[in-house]
This record gives structure tokens, sequence and C-alpha cells, in this order.
């Protein structure tokens, strides 16, 4: 998704600060777009290495218009069979290494009065899975984030937009999808279904990246950009359910939770 939409927004004229923890996957882009592609390392759980891609990006260019935080990596496996260190890695990857390029981009973009973050989330935050319990925690966390931040900045010419994505055809699961550390049967018919569903999607996911790049990129230049950004017919329709299945538990339960006030 991230190398979709660095494509699409260098195709649309505009300039990017590519990053990557290993920057020669690229290479192609430079070369494509020498002008108005840079390339730099960058471990988002490494607060030097945030501080010196903003700083990089502010100088070279001349300002941030936009911040997009897409690193991060899934991790499935029942809540038990997940170990400590694994739990603790994907926070640091998904939720805390996007509040330190934010926290590290806020005073350039508060000193122009402009620019844009962009989140991507999961569609495991619109309703989570068995199996993806702590990947979705830290997507559902970097959402109440990003929800205050929307509120926080928008007065300040600042603009958020979360991204709840559906299943795109892209390396995820092949790459950037880790597996639990241990093995417990008891959840083979949860967890384990739902983690032997994701990997017989590799290579068949109905989205596609381009597509989910553009949107991306019209959502961002449009004077008023949507909180959230929903992409593709899964996420749409895993959203409308959501909102049914919230109303008619409220509605169920009205008559418990709303006579509870002083």
């Amino acid at each position: 998704m991230g190398r979709a939409l660095a494509n699409r927004a260098l195709a649309h004229g505009h300039r990017v600060l590519a990053t990557a923890r290993n920057p020669a996957t690229l290479n192609e882009l430079v070369e494509r777009h020498p002008e108005s592609c840079k390339i730099l390392a960058l471990d988002v759980t490494d607060s030097a290495q945030v501080e010196g891609a903003v700083r990089t990006a502010a100088h070279e260019f001349g300002g941030l218009d936009v911040l997009v935080n897409n690193a991060g990596y899934g991790l499935i496996g029942a809540f038990e069979e997940l170990g400590r260190e694994q739990i603790v890695q994907n926070f640091h990857a998904n939720l805390f290494g996007a509040m330190e390029l934010i926290r590290v981009a806020l005073p350039i973009l508060r000193a122009q009065g402009s620019g844009r973050i962009v989140n991507i989330s999961a569609a495991a935050a619109i309703s989570n899975y068995p199996g993806f319990s702590v990947y979705g925690a830290t997507k559902w966390a970097l959402e109440g984030l990003s929800e205050s931040l929307a509120a926080e900045l928008k007065p300040l010419g600042i603009h958020v937009t979360i991204v709840q994505p559906g299943p795109f055809r892209t390396d995820f699961i092949k790459r950037s999808l880790k597996r639990a550390e241990t093995h417990i049967a008891d959840y083979d018919r949860t967890s384990g279904k739902f983690q032997r569903l994701i990997e017989s999607m590799d290579g068949k996911q109905i989205g596609d990246p381009e597509k989910a790049a553009e949107a991306i990129i019209a959502a961002v230049a449009s004077e008023k950009p949507p909180l959230r950004l929903v992409l593709g017919k899964y996420a749409n329709d895993k959203v409308c359910k959501k909102l049914a299945t919230t109303a008619n538990e409220l509605a169920a339960w009205e008559h418990i939770g709303l006579p509870t006030d002083i």
C-alpha cells in the first residue's frame, strides 16, 4: 500500500520522501523519479531515525505537507498464544512509531498552519477477529489517537484522516504477518480457523492498491478531508454491519444502561 501510494503521488507530480527499513527496496522509485523522490532508511521504533526522517523531509522539500503512517505489521494468533515480547513489539511498530512521527512533525505543521496526517488503520479496527487481538488493539488505539488529534488540530489548519482498508492485494500476508510463538490446540476452531482463512487469501485479495492510493490522494487533496476513509466493498459492508449490530444491541439493552444517571 505504501509503495502504491508513493507511486501514485509521484505520478501526480508530488515530491515524496519514501522510507523503509531497507531503503534499497525503493531504488526503482528514485530511478523513475530522480528529481522528486528521495529515499531514507527508517525503523519507526528508532526515535533518532524518526526525528531525522521528518527533519530531512522538511529540509529537502521546504516544508511538510502530508505525513502518512503506513509502517507496521500483523500479528496473528490467539491472545494466550502470543508472547509478551511479541505483543510489545507489535505496539511499538504499529502505534508508538506512528505517535513518535506525529509528535516530531507537529511543530513543523503548526508553524506552517497547514498539513495532513494520514494514519493507515485496518478492517480489524472496524470490528475485530479471533486471532487479531493485539494487532486489532494497535489499530483501535491508533484510531482513538487520531480522533483526538483531529479535534485538537482542526482549528490549526491540520487535518487527520484514518484509512480503513479491506483486503488489498499486497504482500502483507506473505511478508508482514507474524505468527504466535506458541500453539494451543483449543484455539484451532477460532483464531486457528481465521489464520487458515487469511493465509488462503494471499494473492487473491479483491482490493487494488493503485486504486486505494488514488482514493487516499483524493481525500488528502480535499478541502475538507474525511476523518475516516473506508476502502473497498468488504470494508464498507463491514462498517454497515457494525453500525447495525451496535444500534440493535444499544436498543436491546437501553432499558438497563440508560437509567444509570444520578
